[in-house]
């Protein structure tokens, strides 16, 4: 495989009778990750690099529902799941003595 180096990948999608589509791909070490609540009080999530930010709170910006709740366990689960797939992938990867091409 191929390895393109760290870079951060945003396109914006526009169809006739579609709304607009925003994509953003980090392939980077180079991200801040923070969280923290706002003021009425809000929580958010930021993920960001030099070139782009992701940023998540609650619904229309306002109190916490149960919508959010889910959503917000959907996001741990799944960024538990990428933290045991990365380590997973690193054991066996630097027991094959695969160089670390982090920049």
């Amino acid at each position: 495989m191929r390895n393109l180096g760290p870079y951060t990948y945003v396109t914006l999608s526009v169809m006739p009778d579609s709304a607009p589509r925003l994509a953003v791909s980090f392939h980077t070490a180079d991200l801040r990750v923070r969280a923290g609540v706002l003021d009425k009080p809000r929580p958010y999530l930021e993920i960001s690099s030099a070139e782009a930010d992701v940023a998540i709170s609650t619904t229309g910006a306002g109190l916490v529902t149960d919508a959010d709740l889910h959503i917000a366990r959907r996001l741990f689960e799944a960024a538990a799941r990428y933290l045991a797939d990365c380590e997973r992938l690193h054991t066996e990867q630097s027991a094959k003595g695969a160089p670390d091409t982090a920049a």
